[in-house]
């Protein structure tokens, strides 16, 4: 009996493992700030730059965009509403103009131009509460944090054109309600205004929550408590975010210390805090797409998404040396890549062009993985590989597609030399059974090429159940 208790134990420990790393995260990140029609705002584009890289460190694929007019919007959010259908974490997160009309409330592009309360409601600006509702409606967790509180000028033009009749236009935004697993998280109180910061450098809100929501093994509504704390004391009781939570089960973003997911059941919202394993690969992502740019913002999401990561003391030697030199410089293009792959899109046309076989593709994927950008090497590119080369594109500085075209192609051969073929392509046969393996025991089951750590704990777990399985029928 205890051997097929501690079986079951065993079992139960991989079957939580697997499911907390198949978790889908899927981001939706805007930040708009260059207004054509009102006084712009200095620091969204600045906040979702942040937030969407805090975002990927953890495991989300982010629709990201930055200064954009309604139809930009549009097709974000139809990208975003299509890769978030059924998604285990939906993130909604806008900064910049937002307004309420009538107890409902609105997103601003930058080329919205609103004079009456006729304009918002024909199509000028966007509908939260719609817009959640169409992009995130079947995720099984929605987190929505709106740092679009700001002091809206929209709001006395609509006033000064319905001198005939009352509307209804806050400050701020409206009261929300969230749906079943849903967190909605404001900048600060309905009808309140909040601050947009220092000019150059994140909002108190948005600062609060790269600081936060992210800390390992921290419970995302341990973290807004933290968040509310942090705002309120930055801005001297200022500002205090406010926000409505209806989540039906613990949920992490990042991942929880071993003992806690050894130990944990799946909970009612299916999301079960990941395991633990070394991020070196991660962080070294990261690095590597901020380590020449110039922008201090950047530097400082690195360091604080990694306080004491290995790179810290570059990261701060860097920017010592942007403070000490000019303040508007840009990012450095990398050394022999032609300036045209940082501006020209990459298409399914496009990649047609190189003409690449099996073969190449598979080396793409094999130079992906040497680089850190863990996918199959199948020689076939799946949403999973087009979500991988998505990823490298935006590390490098390239527009961000999933497909390749000749100029990153040439830059993708140029950075690194193809790592030998392995089992993994599928070009070799799998390794013979040891001689010593015990008769009757299962196999080890084959390394997953994504992370050496799960393979170990994988071969350790099966070789545990298989010779005890074996043991059993001996008997």
């Amino acid at each position: 009996m205890r051997y097929l208790t501690l079986l079951a134990s065993l079992m139960c420990m991989a079957l939580s493992i697997s499911a907390a790393k198949a978790d889908r995260r899927v981001a939706f990140v805007v930040g708009n700030g260059s207004y054509k029609n009102v006084a712009q705002l200095p620091n969204p584009p600045i906040d979702a730059k942040a937030m969407a890289a805090t975002l990927r460190n953890v495991g989300f694929e982010v629709i990201e965009g930055s200064n954009l007019s309604r139809d930009q919007m549009t097709e974000k959010l139809l990208d975003f509403g299509r890769k978030a259908q059924g998604s285990d974490i939906a993130l909604f997160y806008y900064a910049g103009h937002g307004i309420a009309v009538g107890g409902i409330n609105y997103l601003l592009p930058v080329d919205a131009d609103i004079k009456s309360e006729m304009d918002v409601k024909l199509g000028a600006a966007i509908n939260i509460d719609l817009t959640l509702d169409q992009t995130m409606g079947d995720a099984k967790v929605k987190l929505v944090f709106l740092d679009a509180c700001r002091d809206n000028p929209f709001a006395a033009k609509i006033k000064s054109s319905s001198a005939t009749r009352s509307v209804n236009v806050q400050s701020g935004l409206a009261e929300m309600k969230s749906g079943e697993g849903t967190l909605i998280a404001f900048a600060t109180g309905p009808g309140q205004t909040a601050l947009d910061g220092q000019e150059g450098n994140n909002s108190p809100f948005t600062r609060a929550l790269i600081d936060n929501i992210t800390k390992p093994g921290v419970e995302i509504q341990q973290a807004m408590t933290s968040v509310r704390a942090q705002v309120n004391e930055e801005t001297r009781k200022g500002q205090l975010p406010w926000g409505h939570t209806n989540l039906t089960g613990t949920v992490y973003l990042n991942q929880a210390p071993t003992t806690q997911v050894a130990n944990a059941a799946p909970t009612a919202s299916g999301i079960v805090p990941a395991a633990s394993g070394s991020s070196d690969g991660v962080e070294l992502e990261y690095w590597r797409s901020v380590k020449e740019s110039n922008k201090p913002e950047e530097l400082n999401a690195y360091l604080t998404a990694y306080p004491n990561g290995q790179f810290k003391a570059l990261a701060l030697a860097r920017l010592a040396a942007i403070k000490s030199g000019p303040s508007t410089a840009t990012r450095t293009l990398n050394a022999g890549v032609d300036p045209a792959t940082f501006t020209d899109e990459a298409t399914q046309l496009t990649e047609d062009q190189i003409g690449l076989d099996k073969t190449q593709r598979r080396d793409v994927q094999r130079r992906l993985n040497a680089l850190g950008f863990d996918t199959k090497q199948t020689g076939v590119f799946s949403d999973e590989t087009r979500a991988v080369l998505k990823r490298w594109q935006a590390a490098r500085g390239y527009p961000s597609s999933g497909y390749l075209n000749k100029n990153q192609h040439k830059a993708l051969l140029s950075e690194i030399v193809a790592a030998p073929a392995t089992a993994s392509d599928g070009s070799q046969k799998p390794a013979r059974r040891a001689a010593s393996a015990p008769a009757g025991s299962a196999p080890a089951p084959a390394p997953h090429r994504s992370n050496p750590g799960d393979a170990a704990g994988a071969a350790f777990v099966g070789g545990v159940v298989g010779g005890m399985m074996g043991g059993m029928f001996r008997r």
